[in-house]
């Protein structure tokens, strides 16, 4: 424990449990001192306050003698003891006033000369002056942020002795402290983190201790670049490919103020996940992480150097980034590139246990897995090798279940793998069934994702309140081939047949009765999905040579699998927030922005390490990638426009066409350049039949879709040049959730509205304040940002919605997810899936929910023409902490000391003082692979 003059004690519990007691004898008098009562009261809190501090400490494995006592304040007020509460409050100001009494009439210094303890133990003088240079040139530039407060708050935590790694941390939780108040700080945090990532980094590389500020980071950056990638090469992380580029070229090409762009969520994140590190240090500094990942897209180019900058180029300006395998792998050994693996298991022991090794090889490379389950016989379908009766796909389930725990990518992250079935399987209501944590825990995967892949004729029945037959696929193969009215054609046959005792294993059910249970599945366990198999497959250029069985992981791929190809798909997004301003969308960016990251994504396909043959040979005949878009919020927010509105809704059209349109042609330039994809005779693209075109064919299977179908931009000469130039990539576009890549380039995820304006986010690198700084900027400018302010947003849950000082403009353009309709997020979601030749990770939301609303939902999404849904999110049972705590666990505010006269005020403040704020788990869980 640090004391108030900077000298460390052991910390002693046995110190709170006399400081209570002597506050319990100031209230209730000496016959207090032996009452059984007030010795376990007093045990019981010593307990609390030390229980509240360890889970607290973190990585600082230190207290300051003010964070004891603000906690046993805490523990009082929450065991509602408020005359003992009040009498200790009054005799901490007491003290506190003695204090700066004997402070004003000393001379001398209060705090001694602090050491600082190096790496081989030796004591050197803490260097003040570089201390504060470093916190200074972390406030540079930025608005409403002061160097003053971050030293004093980290200064009040040094001591003699002081690690390297202690003192480096010190001014990175002490900013942090102040996000709640200026998002601002955000930044300087993370510039503060710079500073002990550029002392790791240099150190490592030239093997002696070594730091730098940023301004020295002009020039060091350039010196540093060759030599890092030589520590690479010589730990065997880096290709050896990597050495051989022009290391002095790439070096001074290399922007330093680019690192000044992070937030302290999106650095830390790749600190700890992504950047290269021997010997437990990190020795990859972000613009040499992004000009390695560049390097690693480049290193089949001709001009390897001008592709490797213009790739690094766009990557460091946040513009477009690479999805989070193409970061981790990306110029390594083993380049694994690709996001999404999609497999069919199909239906003997052999496959079942090959599709399961698949899983584990695909994943272990940081692969995201979707598994089309389908064809495996249902339960009571008769097994000739055995004569037996099979068991159903659940057993198999729970087997590839456990392997995806047992494959967590080296760590990185979770194993993560979503299991398909279609309706009409027999074992479909078992499937529904997975998540629940109730029943025989043998058949339930409580880790696997798991999603309906939904025919056109089952929502027909269901909208007709008709009958529908469960098969088992061994005698019904033909069923997961077919779609649309080919479909119709042959379940009306096979339930004939059945009905004729002509098929052994079937069962009737009512449609509607299921299609409920779907529903009450997803709302109580947010499993299965629901996805749609006739738009996914109706709408496929690729219809002409296969079937898409199932989607992905996060259900935004839709591509053809089979028993000899597994679908591979590579992501990106582009960053919508970085390519609008006040005046719209600036095309002449975007176009730039996607030719360049199309000409990345194609590259990933021959360069990418494939841990399967099956995934080589489909990615090389198809060469599909997934071009996405993310800060969709963030541009709306900037172009100040409500997400709930007709204006939101035509900008998702707009925006997504423009993408739509630049990547077809991106593709059909590189066709021009490289040759078409192997397989793009007889796909609809050679049919000039582009993804806004396909409507017409779902028009055709099912007239009630209701999707718009017009255009802004010219796509009569862009067609013909499809037509006769080629494609370079028999898919093109997705849009994945890019939960992790949005936190580094800052920005809101994928198309998502803002989940909560101020919240904290949990992932794998911990827990991070997150407050809407557009938001805060307009409060500014309005007068109304305070403490206050802040206070209401803790109380409502980071919604300005119920804060009645806040205007009606403000409270339109920053609702948060479960305040705006879910139709407006279909709506919308259906005007970019016109444009799009896969599909969306779409997110709905209710805040209130009820059989009918779902209901209505999820056929409008149906009607809209979307090929899949994603996670129904319904609000925490967490919300944002009602604390009135200033920073993490620091002081109490100025309002505490008038609560000291005012009990029934304080009882409040320390009923709504307890939990961890903003964890919804729903939304951010951290063990989620779409999460994270």
């Amino acid at each position: 424990m640090i004391r108030r003059n900077g000298t460390v004690t052991p910390f002693d519990a046995g110190k709170i449990t006399v400081a209570l007691t002597k506050a319990f004898l100031a209230v209730e008098g000496a016959g207090a001192a032996g009452s059984p009562r007030v010795h376990d009261v007093v045990q019981d809190l010593t307990d609390q306050v030390v229980a509240n501090l360890t889970r607290r400490v973190g990585e600082a494995r230190t207290f300051h003698i003010e964070d004891v006592q603000d906690q046993v304040e805490l523990a009082l007020m929450r065991g509602e003891h408020h005359k003992v509460a009040r009498a200790y409050v009054l005799y901490r100001e007491e003290r506190a006033r003695r204090r700066a009494a004997a402070k004003a009439a000393d001379a001398r210094p209060a705090v001694p000369a602090l050491r600082v303890k190096a790496e081989d133990g030796s004591l050197a003088p803490l260097d003040e002056i570089r201390f504060a240079t470093i916190v200074e040139e972390a406030c540079a530039g930025l608005d409403d942020v002061a160097a003053a407060p971050v030293i004093g708050e980290a200064r009040r935590n040094l001591y003699d002795g002081i690690t390297l790694d202690e003192l480096s941390l010190a001014p990175i939780l002490a900013a942090r402290t102040l996000v709640e108040q200026e998002p601002n700080y955000a930044f300087v945090s993370a510039r503060l983190l710079l500073d002990r990532l550029r002392r790791e980094a240099l150190s490592f590389v030239s093997g002696a201790p070594e730091q730098a500020t940023h301004a020295e980071m002009s020039t060091r950056y350039a010196s540093y670049f060759p030599a890092f990638v030589r520590t690479g090469i010589e730990a065997e992380l880096i290709d050896p490919e990597l050495g051989r580029f022009d290391l002095a070229r790439l070096g001074a090409a290399l922007k330093p103020e680019r690192d000044l762009q992070f937030q302290f969520l999106g650095l830390q994140t790749l600190y700890d996940r992504y950047f290269l590190h021997a010997r437990g240090k990190r020795f990859e500094l972000p613009q040499a992480f992004f000009m390695r990942v560049a390097m690693g897209l480049a290193v089949r180019e001709i001009d390897r150097e001008e592709r490797a900058i213009a790739f690094y180029h766009l990557l460091s300006s946040f513009d477009f980034m690479a999805s989070t395998p193409t970061l981790f792998n990306a110029g390594t050994l083993r380049p694994q590139l690709s996001s999404c693996f999609l497999t069919t298991v199909a239906d003997d022991l052999d496959a079942i246990f090959k599709g399961i090794k698949d899983n584990a090889l695909l994943a272990k490379y940081s692969g995201g897995l979707g598994n089309d389950w389908t064809p495996v016989r249902g339960l009571g379908a008769h097994i000739k090798g055995t004569n037996g009766e099979s068991q159903g796909i659940v057993p198999f389930l729970k087997v590839a279940n456990d392997t995806a725990i047992a494959v967590n990518q080296g760590g990185k992250r979770k194993g993560a793998v979503c299991a398909y079935l279609e309706t009409w399987h027999v074992d479909i209501e078992e499937f529904l069934d997975l998540r629940k944590n109730t029943g025989d825990d043998r058949r339930r995967t409580h880790d696997m994702n798991t999603a309906n892949w939904v025919p056109d004729l089952f929502l027909e029945r269901v909208e007709a309140d008709g009958e529908w037959t469960l098969f088992s696929p061994d005698e019904v193969p033909d069923l997961h081939e077919l779609t649309g009215s080919a479909f119709r054609k042959a379940y009306e046959a096979h339930e004939a047949r059945a009905a004729a005792g002509g098929i052994k294993v079937h069962r009737k059910v009512r449609a509607l009765d299921l299609w409920r249970r779907m529903l009450t599945m997803l709302f109580e366990t947010g499993h299965p999905w629901i996805t749609f198999k006739d738009p996914c497959n109706i709408r496929s250029p690729q219809q002409h040579i296969g079937v898409v069985r199932s989607s992905n992981l996060c259900t935004e791929i839709t591509l053809n699998t089979s028993k000899d190809e597994v679908a591979v798909c590579n992501l990106g997004s582009v960053n919508l927030a970085n390519h609008v301003t006040e005046a719209g969308l600036d095309l002449g960016r975007l176009a730039a922005t996607v030719g360049t990251a199309m000409r990345m994504l194609d590259n990933v396909i021959d360069i990418n390490f494939y841990t399967i043959p099956e995934a080589r040979r489909s990615n090389l005949r198809h060469r599909p990638v997934g071009l996405g878009v993310m800060g969709f919020q963030d541009a709306l927010q900037t172009l100040r426009i409500p997400y709930a509105s007709d204006a939101a809704v035509s900008f998702a059209d707009e925006s997504m066409e423009a993408v739509s349109y630049h990547a077809i042609s991106a593709s059909a330039d590189l066709a021009a350049e490289r040759g078409r994809y192997p397989s793009f005779e007889g796909s609809l693209w050679s049919k000039g039949i582009l993804p806004i075109d396909s409507i017409r064919l779902l028009q055709d299977e099912r007239p009630g879709v209701d999707m718009d179908r017009s255009s802004r931009l010219d796509w009569a000469a862009l067609r013909e040049r499809v037509r006769t130039t080629g494609m370079r990539n028999s898919n093109t576009m997705a849009i994945a959730p890019t939960a992790t890549i949005s936190n580094i380039c800052g920005v809101a995820q994928s198309i998502e509205p803002a989940y909560q304006n101020l919240f904290v986010k949990s992932n794998m690198s911990g827990d991070f304040t997150v407050l809407n700084p557009q938001l805060v900027h307009d409060l500014k400018a309005r007068g109304l940002w305070d403490e206050v302010m802040v206070s209401d947003l803790k109380y409502f849950d980071g919604s300005v919605g119920q804060i009645d000082r806040v205007p009606h403009d403000l409270k339109a353009l920053y609702a948060t997810a479960f305040e705006i309709e879910s139709a407006w997020l279909i709506e919308a979601a259906s005007r970019r899936q016109k444009w799009i030749d896969q599909a969306q990770s779409l997110n709905l939301y209710i805040a209130n929910t009820s059989g009918r609303k779902l209901d209505e939902l999820y056929r409008l999404a149906w009607r809209k023409g979307l090929k899949t849904t994603y996670y129904l999110r319904s609000r925490s049972a967490t919300h944002v902490e009602k604390s009135t705590l200033k920073g993490t666990d620091g002081k109490l505010n100025a309002v505490l000391a008038t609560l000291a006269a005012a009990p029934a005020a304080a009882e409040a403040i320390a009923a709504q003082a307890d939990g961890p704020w903003g964890k919804a788990c729903a939304i951010d869980d951290p063990d989620c692979e779409a999460c994270q």
